[in-house]
């Protein structure tokens, strides 16, 4: 069994991921309530963590990699450092390419790293050094339903937020691992062709990440401001009709 994975985004009308882009808000709209709705909505769910990739963790813990010298080959098997009862700050990382002092706590919250088997065993110490836990996702750090159900088995997750960028969320939706959408449709424009957004998978032109699945609408409620909350249960697609 793994988590109910919620992809909680905030997002343009054209469905565009970077607030500091988006067009300013209306006259008489306070751009502060409209910022306070995702962490408002994020506190209804009772998740025991989230999940981000390795550039958005890397902005979040920043440091400096240190050198560790010769160390001891290391068991390629899930670590528990102290979590304290936390909720969880988990990274995919499949190549250990997050670095950074106090990495242990990221806004609060334990630090766990999903990495590849292929990672070196002076960067498992640093890690232990720092208080991290980690998991093992494969070789090469890409089986993310294995790595799901390792956090639920070993650190007893039930429901985990998924707030990653567009490709983290793309690769959790082309392998059937997000359960619900949960998005807040900012009252505003980017407009750019090109621009990354809240679902970005990176696969060839005949691709379909969502091939399979039914997205059904549970929720929508507009909020102060103007910012519309839409909630999406993700289901497997009807059989199609004869």
């Amino acid at each position: 069994m793994r988590p109910y994975i919620i992809c909680h985004m905030i997002t343009s009308i054209d469905g565009r991921l970077h607030p500091s882009r988006f067009t300013v808000p209306a006259a008489g709209i306070p751009a502060e309530v409209l910022r306070g709705h995702y962490e408002q909505v994020t506190g209804q769910f009772g998740a025991e963590g989230w999940i981000v990739g390795r550039k958005t963790m890397a902005q979040m813990a920043k440091g400096s990699e240190r050198p560790m010298g010769d160390v001891p080959q290391v068991a390629r098997e899930p670590h528990v450092a102290n979590r304290n009862g936390r909720d969880l700050a988990i990274a995919i990382d499949p190549a250990g390419r997050v670095d950074g002092d106090s990495k242990d706590n990221v806004g609060g919250d334990h630090a766990v790293a999903v990495l590849g088997e292929q990672v070196s065993d002076a960067y498992l110490a640093e890690l232990r050094q720092d208080g991290v836990s980690y998991i093992f996702a494969g070789p090469n750090g890409d089986d993310l339903a294995l790595a799901m159900e390792q956090l639920a088995a070993v650190f007893g997750v039930k429901t985990l937020l998924l707030e990653g960028g567009g490709a983290i969320n793309g690769s959790f939706l082309k392998r059937r691992l997000i359960d619900e959408f949960s998005t807040l449709i900012h009252p505003a424009v980017d407009g750019l062709a090109g621009v990354q957004t809240i679902v970005d998978y990176h696969g060839t032109d005949d691709e379909r990440p969502g091939a399979g699945q039914a997205l059904r609408l549970i929720g929508c409620e507009t909020l102060e401001g103007g910012m519309v909350w839409l909630r999406h249960k993700v289901e497997d697609a009807p059989a199609p009709t004869p």
